[in-house]
């Protein structure tokens, strides 16, 4: 890259991104989170506090992006991890983004392919379905996978006036709780998908079960001690 860059990291969560953006961006660039979650930006900013000195220093902002305009003018670069997917009204939020750029101002943006080519967000629901009735979704409804199927997402891009758009799939394994081993994965899994609840409603002994299933499951995926589960995700990129 030639010469400094102002860069939206749009909803940022807790900042991995962008503290990465300030890893690799030209000396002189400036980095900006937003998200909707003061408790995510929260630890976005305390978790920045330690990035070393001759990195760029990211500023983190409150913003509704499908709504709000960007607070210091427009950016030469717009990026989002798997941040986009939730928006009441697609059309009208990518219209507002698509003022977030500066003429010839580019963007990339991650979203997750088909729920069967993930295998991470599949082993947790099999291993509760015994216990709790998950409702059945569309694809298009809000949530990780609205735009698995991505040519609809690239319409929706290029009716809202973004150009040159394309599409890239990765294909790998992702660590699965950040790399950790299978009984610890199983836990973290029931901590951050939020079926707390559903399982003390489930019976006394749901929680357990859904644990030992689970656990086993992820044994099956690990290797040195951290459970690698198969992931799939469209990288979007355009003008």
């Amino acid at each position: 890259l030639n010469g400094a860059l102002r860069v939206a990291d749009l909803a940022c969560g807790g900042g991995g991104t962008t503290r990465a953006l300030c890893r690799h961006l030209p000396p002189g660039s400036s980095v900006d989170g937003f998200d909707l979650s003061p408790t995510l930006l929260a630890a976005a900013r305390a978790a920045s506090v330690d990035l070393p000195t001759d990195h760029i220093s990211p500023s983190f902002h409150r913003l509704d992006l499908a709504t709000a305009s960007p607070p210091v003018g427009p950016y030469d670069r717009l990026t989002s991890r798997f941040g986009l997917m939730f928006f009441d009204d697609p059309p009208a939020a990518f219209r507002n983004l698509r003022r977030w750029l500066a003429p010839g101002g580019r963007f990339a943006v991650a979203v997750w392919s088909l729920p069967a080519e993930n295998p991470w967000a599949n082993c947790l629901r099999e291993a509760a379905s015994r216990f709790i009735d998950f409702p059945e979704r569309e694809l298009s409804d809000p949530g990780p996978f609205r735009y698995a199927k991505v040519e609809g997402f690239r319409d929706l891009l290029e009716a809202a006036g973004f150009t040159e758009v394309s599409v890239s799939t990765w294909r790998s394994t992702i660590p699965y709780g950040g790399g950790l081993p299978a009984p610890e994965a199983s836990r973290f899994a029931l901590r951050a998908f939020s079926l707390g609840q559903a399982l003390v409603d489930a019976g006394p002994h749901a929680a357990e079960e859904v644990e030992r299933n689970l656990t086993a499951t992820l044994r099956e995926h690990e290797r040195g001690g951290r459970v690698e589960l198969g992931a799939s995700v469209h990288i979007v990129t355009g003008r």
